[in-house]
């Protein structure tokens, strides 16, 4: 596929994911191929939460596990949506699994949260009857899902909620997350984390420490909604001076929402956002390996 219809696809996927349409289109040109998946596996007792799981075509013992959280800033969306990432990153060889949880205005800040944790809680207990390893999870999401993964990597009382810790965690992946954003002006968000009173340790950045887990922070160099200085970088620097394993990148080419859309198998010429998270959990797994 040549740049220019890579960036044309992304110009008409970018309007679909601006407006929380269906992703139907990115889906359409993503197919399943060998993949399994499983859909509708229920977690908690609310409507909401049900996740998907989507498993290699094959493997050789028990395989990685991605918990991926998306975006919609905490109003929006839906798991069947991101079906192409699913698929993408089974294709790679990891069994992932996508949990919907409650959003704006059925709750606020901080039950999506306690929504995350239950969902890891689960892939802890049963993922290893779909082919996953329950000592090898990482989080990943995307905008509002970045920030639901971090806190959850972060902030031990969501974990905690369920009897786990967070060094359960192998790693953390974040694209386009907002970690530092008080006072919140988005008029959207405002009352998802009932501004002006949100408490300041709503923040994931407030949460980093010398035992956070490793972490993979990607973002659009050219990021039109979260900037991505003081979000992305200022994470980064600050597990740095923990000393915590990091890597940092940034993108041209695509934006806030076509980020994620790299993701896909037919778009991943847009950032080498795939391959990127591939070499992330692989890397963190061979290295934990060699030190047990």
């Amino acid at each position: 596929m040549s740049k220019l219809i890579y960036c044309t696809t992304a110009l008409l996927l970018a309007a679909a994911l601006a407006a929380c349409s269906p992703l139907s289109v990115l889906n359409a040109v993503s197919p399943a191929g060998a993949v399994q998946s499983s859909t509708a596996n229920r977690y908690g007792s609310d409507l909401r939460n049900m996740l998907d799981i989507y498993r290699p075509p094959a493997q050789a013992g028990k395989a990685p596990v991605i918990v991926f959280f998306y975006g919609g800033n905490w109003v929006s969306g839906d798991r069947a949506d991101y079906a192409f990432v699913g698929r993408a990153l089974a294709a790679r060889g990891f069994v992932v699994v996508v949990p919907d949880y409650r959003l704006y205005p059925q709750v606020r800040y901080p039950d999506f949260l306690i929504d995350g944790a239950a969902a890891v809680a689960w892939a802890v207990r049963e993922i290893n009857r779909h082919g996953g390893d329950p000592e090898n999870i990482f989080l990943m999401g995307h905008s509002a899902g970045a920030y639901n993964a971090a806190m959850l990597a972060l902030d031990a009382r969501w974990l905690g909620k369920e009897g786990l810790k967070p060094s359960l965690l192998r790693g953390w992946i974040g694209l386009a997350g907002p970690y530092d954003f008080l006072p919140v002006q988005n008029r959207t968000t405002r009352p998802v984390f009932d501004a002006p009173d949100t408490p300041a340790d709503s923040q994931p950045l407030r949460h980093v420490s010398a035992a956070s887990p490793p972490a993979l922070l990607i973002a659009a160099r050219k990021d039109e909604l979260v900037d991505p200085a003081r979000n992305t970088g200022g994470m980064a620097a600050s597990l740095r001076a923990r000393q915590v394993p990091v890597r940092e990148r940034y993108y041209d080419g695509v934006s806030h929402t076509t980020l994620v859309a790299s993701l896909s198998t037919s778009l991943k010429g847009l950032a080498p956002t795939l391959a990127e998270v591939e070499a992330f959990v692989r890397g963190v797994d061979e290295a934990q390996a060699a030190s047990r």
